[in-house]
């Protein structure tokens, strides 16, 4: 029974060798001109294309790219508050070009970037997809049509300047907490 248990795991994949396989998979997202990447999106219950793209390409891409700056900002997000995911490009020449990430698949999301950003290796991947049948990006298949787009949402940077916060004021500040504490140590002591 054991030595049936060992030969199932010596002839199974590592994790290891599991995550090599998704980070060096086809295409390979080698960004070419690119200074940085902006990501901003709800930490949960919204934004699901943006989630999975930070889940499932952002380190592919960190892979391809391991000088490249990228920041990613989980915003948490009421339901009431509507503002839009976006994907920032900063280009090494100083231009930057935003993508809405509002309403997209991840695959779609990294095809976008790629058109951006892909340089030669992405055409030459694009001919060769084009040329066998393949999908540009491996599950773009399965992606709905998309939509025609809602009112356009503003981004999380906008949405945070046009709808301030409004802080709740504290029963009681940390200081006079403090002051509180020493008040019943001493009078413990006493």
């Amino acid at each position: 029974m054991a030595s049936t248990l060992k030969s199932a795991a010596a002839q199974a994949p590592s994790k290891l060798s599991k995550i090599l396989t998704h980070l060096n998979a086809s295409p390979r997202l080698q960004l070419e001109g690119v200074k940085s990447l902006r990501m901003s999106y709800a930490f949960r219950n919204d934004h699901f294309g943006a989630r999975h793209f930070a889940k499932e390409q952002l380190p592919r891409i960190r892979w391809a790219n391991p000088s490249l700056d990228i920041q990613v900002e989980k915003a948490k997000k009421l339901v009431t508050e509507e503002w839009s995911p976006e994907l920032e490009i900063e280009f090494t020449n100083g231009t930057q070009k935003t993508l809405s990430l509002s309403d997209k698949w991840s695959t779609t999301i990294v095809a976008e970037l790629m058109e951006l950003a892909g340089g030669a290796p992405w055409k030459l991947h694009k001919a060769e997809s084009r040329i066998s049948g393949a999908p540009l990006v491996p599950g773009e298949e399965s992606a709905p049509k998309p939509r025609p787009a809602k009112t356009a949402l503003p981004s999380l940077h906008l949405f945070r300047e046009t709808n301030p916060k409004t802080t709740p004021t504290p029963k009681q500040s940390a200081p006079a907490k403090r002051a509180r504490s020493a008040k019943v140590t001493a009078t413990a002591s006493s």
